[in-house]
């Protein structure tokens, strides 16, 4: 049943992995902490190998797009089920277990709250290497360095050839152009 739930009791003592099973515990160590360097599974697309057979599968969706697993709710696609499931947790279901100790407001996990509770401290984490200034997001450290020490690559719009130094927004600003 605890897989249905989606509950990861199992955690990876090396790495901050969870699993619903212990077998799922199992093959993440054999596979990625233990693992001999044998490689036998190679993608025939290009040159990468994998340790896993079931790597190989997920890694061949790179070349070929498909995505199997869709939400039933959204019809959103995915390339594994794992991603589909974190999908369904922080997309569709309405609990939020994470709240706020200045304001109370409550969220669906423990990074949005952390982000949230810089507004209440102040912090800012993200500083900058060239000078002072420092940023409570990644992304406004990003623009920092690219309109302020021309470091990094401008995104650019295709259609009317608009600026962007974050992906998010050259999305959402090539959505509105369809």
């Amino acid at each position: 049943m605890r897989v249905h739930s989606g509950d990861k009791l199992y955690k990876c003592s090396q790495c901050d992995k969870s699993f619903t099973t212990s077998s799922n515990l199992r093959s993440h160590i054999h596979h990625v902490h233990m693992n001999t360097g044998d490689k036998p599974y190679k993608c025939h697309l290009c040159d990468k190998a994998f340790s896993a057979s079931g790597t190989l599968t997920t890694h061949i969706r790179v070349h070929t797009g498909d995505k199997p697993y869709k939400c039933s709710l959204c019809n959103k696609s995915f390339t594994q089920s794992s991603s589909l499931r974190s999908h369904t947790h922080h997309i569709h279901m309405n609990r939020r277990p994470y709240d706020c100790r200045y304001c109370g407001k409550l969220f669906k996990n423990s990074q949005n709250l952390k982000r949230h509770v810089r507004i209440h401290t102040g912090a800012k984490p993200y500083s900058c290497r060239h000078c002072s200034d420092r940023f409570t997001r990644p992304d406004l450290l990003k623009r920092h360095l690219l309109t302020s020490h021309n470091e990094g690559i401008w995104l650019l719009c295709h259609i009317c050839q608009k600026k962007f130094s974050y992906s998010d927004n050259l999305k959402e600003h090539f959505l509105r152009h369809l």
